[in-house]
């Protein structure tokens, strides 16, 4: 995979072999636990439960950091629709965006196995449907993190491109305004909660019975946060700017090339 560096520089080399690193260390314990659930060990069903043991948290941790520094890897790639990096806080949210499409991933392969196991070895799982669930809440909420870095949001332009310069930025002063103030009143008021349903560690209530509200929860608040954080650091990165909008920006001429190639072949 190569491109020009966003902003791991030289470390992208480092990054990589990190990333490769875990990723080894995270197959070869997993690879350890289906060897030794196939002998009575522990598998998926008991990786959240005391009874898990030492393994399974190591193998949790393992996961997560594999997700997060191949996370921070991709983040050093531009994609070719991509706005280049110009705020104080795009690096987190690119991270976080790649986060975003590793769990895609994730809830396919769990997916996958989910299917194989039904249908092939008539043995279906207690826990895939509830995994894709917990994967899908956090990448919907991810999602909206990278949707403000990209400015990829629902916008309309018709009446803010007839203001002149000093209107616009007053017109994106009150937008932020505005989503700071809804980011407080949410957070003032679910946090009490937020915090109870992590304190107690509150469970879906299925038969495998993740912390999903548990976890989910507060992750909502910590996200709208961070989606505060990224409007206005395009707040900041925009003020000097002046730009007008057409029809024309929404369309992806990167995705018509590669279409056309392919009618071509």
């Amino acid at each position: 995979m190569k491109g020009e560096s966003v902003w791991l520089g030289s470390g992208r080399h480092v990054a990589l072999r990190v990333c490769q690193a875990v990723s080894v260390m995270t197959v070869g314990l997993w690879a350890y636990m289906v060897i030794a659930r196939l002998f009575g060990g522990h598998g998926m069903y008991e990786l959240l439960r005391p009874e898990g043991g030492a393994i399974s948290t190591i193998m949790i941790v393992l996961a997560g950091l594999c997700v997060i520094f191949w996370s921070i890897y991709f983040s050093d790639f531009r994609g070719a629709i991509e706005i280049e990096k110009d705020g104080f806080f795009d690096i987190v949210s690119l991270i976080l965006s790649r986060l975003a499409m590793i769990s895609i991933v994730a809830i396919e392969l769990v997916m996958l196995y989910e299917v194989v196991s039904r249908y092939v070895f008539n043995a279906p799982t207690l826990w895939a449907n509830e995994l894709s669930l917990w994967i899908a809440s956090v990448l919907f909420l991810l999602a909206g993190v990278y949707a403000m870095q990209q400015r990829s949001h629902i916008r309309i332009y018709i009446i803010y491109d007839m203001f002149p310069r000093w209107a616009k930025k007053a017109a994106d002063t009150v937008s932020v305004g505005l989503i700071c103030v809804f980011s407080f009143c949410l957070v003032w008021g679910g946090y009490n909660e937020a915090l109870l349903k992590f304190t107690r560690m509150e469970k879906y209530g299925t038969a495998w019975n993740p912390p999903i509200p548990a976890t989910i929860k507060p992750l909502i608040l910590i996200l709208i946060v961070i989606v505060t954080i990224q409007a206005i650091s395009n707040l900041i990165a925009d003020w000097n700017k002046d730009e007008t909008h057409s029809p024309e920006d929404e369309i992806d001429q990167t995705e018509i090339e590669n279409i056309r190639r392919t009618l071509e072949k």
